[in-house]
């Protein structure tokens, strides 16, 4: 900007009439709280400058309260304030015009004022009205003397005036910008403390040193004890058998600023321990920050109770359908001694039990752990198969994956009567044969190859029995999938899809 020509300089807003209300007027003067500007250092300078500019003794930023006339900043006086009554001021509301008074004395408006009779003594002023964004009227940037002026304020200065105005409102206007985003920080902040103290669970905040400076009230409710302070004062509430491992977990997460996450028993009021899961995650707000932490702690108890009672009576369940499966097999054991001629058919009934068996024990174990691998079901199906030594004769190779309870019966029965025909009548009805079984990602589906090797030569005689309809209906039906079977040289080879959704929970 020029200062020099005055067809550059910004015009002030124009006073409304909606402001000469002296409530509403009054309204925008006080959101701009300020007191707070009171010796700003840019208001400072402003008047300084003003000063030596308009060659007065005396320089003043003014904003008209309701009682007063405070002073914002000041040159060439000690006095911070005057009455509202008396106020020069007060002769620019509604205006964005220079008042200049070149000789109070003279001037009828002045004449009488004590502010002219009396020290300070005032003969010479010019106000430059501050007029807000709104349009209304504030105060004004003015300079004093107390001696008359004989000749009016030039172009240059008038003009040099208002632009020293201009940006004494901006600096009043970047003030009330700030109080108005500190307003709505701290309406943010209320409504979201508000919403963490109204969660059922206990919420927290810590520092980079992992010192807590936050808990909701939950936290008193729960465990009836103040909040901890520091990294280890919330040890005495763990559980002492989990403390250990947990702490140990927090640590090593702490140190590599990763989310923790950990399932430990917690000491409530009434010092029972009740289970809860544990978050807390790493929060920075731009790179180099320090980094603050923030965890919940979520009520896991009941939850906990009802899993440990379905995991029992799921493991008494699993104990009583083996004990069906011993049962039938010995009915059709003994049913088989006294009718000969049914034998056979026992065998056979008895092997697919047993195969049906071992699928369940793998999902449903009565010890340990559940498994869901289907590299594990398989070697499991075919473990009676393997040589003496412990290798295997059916080859599992490629893809794996979870499998579920459900799929597992459809699955042993497929494979069971595969294996079955390959002992009677493939590969591994002799000692040199072995199958390799091939499993392959196909996206939403599993390939599986069933190739024999070393087996005797078989054609196809084009009959389905009842083994090849039980394949076509597991596969097709409970495992959603496909299935085709061709007899090359080598042996037989039989290909299935299966959907990854049907082996999945």
């Amino acid at each position: 900007m020029n200062l020099y020509d005055p067809q550059t300089a910004p015009n002030m807003s124009a006073p409304r009439a909606e402001f000469d209300d002296e409530a509403k007027r009054l309204e925008v003067v006080e959101s701009f709280e300020a007191e707070e500007l009171t010796s700003d250092p840019e208001l400072q300078a402003i008047v300084d400058f003003a000063a030596q500019l308009c060659g007065a003794p005396v320089s003043v930023v003014t904003l008209l309260e309701e009682n007063q006339q405070r002073f914002l900043a000041r040159k060439g006086t000690e006095e911070t304030r005057t009455p509202r009554g008396i106020a020069f001021c007060n002769h620019t509301l509604g205006s964005s015009d220079l008042l200049e008074v070149m000789d109070a004395t003279a001037d009828e408006r002045f004449a009488d004022n004590p502010l002219v009779t009396d020290p300070p003594d005032i003969r010479y002023y010019a106000g430059q009205p501050l007029v807000s964004e709104e349009g209304a009227s504030l105060g004004t940037l003015c300079v004093i003397d107390t001696k008359p002026h004989a000749e009016p304020l030039n172009d240059f200065q008038r003009r040099g005036l208002e632009v020293l105005a201009q940006a004494a409102l901006r600096r009043l206007e970047a003030r009330r910008s700030e109080i108005r985003a500190q307003q709505a920080i701290a309406e943010r902040e209320e409504r979201l403390r508000r919403m963490i103290e109204g969660v059922p669970q206990i919420a927290w905040s810590a520092n980079a040193e992992g010192n807590f400076d936050y808990f909701n009230r939950r936290w008193e409710e729960r465990t009836g004890a103040p909040p901890p302070k520091l990294a280890d004062d919330w040890r005495p509430f763990v559980h002492p058998d989990d403390a250990d491992e947990v702490f140990a977990e927090w640590e090593r997460c702490f140190a590599a600023g990763e989310e923790f996450e950990s399932e430990y028993r917690l000491r409530m009021a009434d010092g029972r321990w009740e289970w809860v899961l544990s978050l807390a995650v790493p929060v920075s707000e731009s790179a180099g920050d320090p980094v603050r932490w923030f965890g919940t702690l979520t009520d896991i108890d009941e939850v906990r109770s009802a899993l440990e009672e379905r995991d029992l009576l799921a493991k008494e369940l699993s104990h009583r359908i083996k004990n069906i499966f011993a049962v039938v097999i010995g009915l059709a054991t003994l049913k088989a001694r006294k009718t000969p001629e049914h034998e056979p058919f026992a065998r056979d009934l008895t092997q697919v039990l047993r195969a049906l068996g071992r699928a369940h024990e793998f999902v449903r174990p009565h010890q340990g752990p559940v498994q869901d691998s289907l590299h594990g079901l398989l070697a499991s199906l075919f473990s009676p198969y393997d040589e003496s030594d412990g290798q295997p004769r059916v080859r599992v190779n490629g893809f794996d994956t979870p499998v579920c309870a459900r799929a597992a019966t459809p699955l042993a029965l497929v494979f069971h009567e595969l294996a079955t025909n390959s002992a009677k009548y493939g590969a591994l009805s002799n000692d040199a044969g072995y199958v390799e079984l091939d499993a392959e990602d196909r996206g939403d589906a599993i390939a599986l190859t069933w190739r024999e090797h070393g087996g005797p030569q078989v054609e196809d005689d084009g009959i389905r029995g009842f083994g090849s309809r039980l394949v076509e209906m597991s596969v097709t039906g409970q495992l959603q999938g496909t299935w085709d079977r061709h007899f090359e040289p080598n042996g037989l080879v039989v290909e299935l899809t299966m959907a990854k959704t049907a082996l999945a929970d």
